[in-house]
């Protein structure tokens, strides 16, 4: 899931100022969850900006150019009648309504990480989406992500008791981690299995796949 965080309302009111028909977009999957851009988020962007607001939609996925063209047939009118939108996405969301609309976008959230959601309100960093997956050799624990120090080989000098120095020792080792997790499944001999350095040339942007 992409984690977002919604902006400060006074950092959105002043990017809106010179705008008086607004239309407010959300999505209906990451940005829900993340209680961000969610029909609640949406309808409550709507009642602020008053008369401003044309009107409010909560796109299905909108990173999703194929569901976003389909979602914009129910809302063309007000689609056209705005100046602006301000989506309440990730920046992934927002540049594809705008392709989609052919209107200018604004965000209204900060796109933080690729996480995971462990209740309502809390989430965590899991992957750095770094194109060179190394979690069969992990205990399926990342180390560029769970490592503040992003090592591929650790754990370094600076853990105590399974705590790590960054964060006054408040967080966990991930290398403590991943020793304990290897052990678990009888496969300490990838413990001590060097990774080699990694090829930082796949991360190279922007990047396009085709699978046909």
């Amino acid at each position: 899931m992409i984690i977002t965080s919604k902006k400060n309302i006074e950092d959105i009111l002043e990017m809106l100022k010179p705008y008086n028909k607004i239309f407010v977009g959300g999505c209906g999957t990451c940005a829900t969850s993340c209680m961000t851009g969610g029909e609640e988020q949406v309808n409550e962007m709507v009642e602020l900006l008053g008369d401003r607001a044309v009107a409010g939609y909560v796109f299905e996925e909108p990173c999703d150019i194929r569901l976003v063209k389909r979602d914009l047939k129910e809302v063309k009118d007000k689609i056209e009648e705005a100046e602006v939108i301000l989506e309440l996405s990730c920046g992934a969301g927002a540049q594809v309504v705008s392709e989609a609309t052919e209107k200018f976008v604004l965000p209204g959230c900060d796109t933080i990480f690729l996480g995971e959601t462990i209740r309502i309100g809390r989430f965590q960093e899991l992957c750095k989406m770094c194109g060179e997956c190394v979690l069969h050799e992990t205990g399926t624990i990342c180390p560029l992500t769970r490592c503040a120090k992003g090592l591929i080989n650790g754990p370094c000098g600076g853990y105590a008791e399974g705590k790590c120095e960054v964060g006054n020792y408040e967080n966990d080792c991930a290398w403590c981690l991943i020793y304990e997790q290897l052990k678990k499944f009888d496969r300490l001999d990838l413990f001590v299995k060097p990774t080699l350095p990694r090829d930082w040339s796949i991360k190279s942007s922007p990047q396009k796949i085709m699978l046909r």
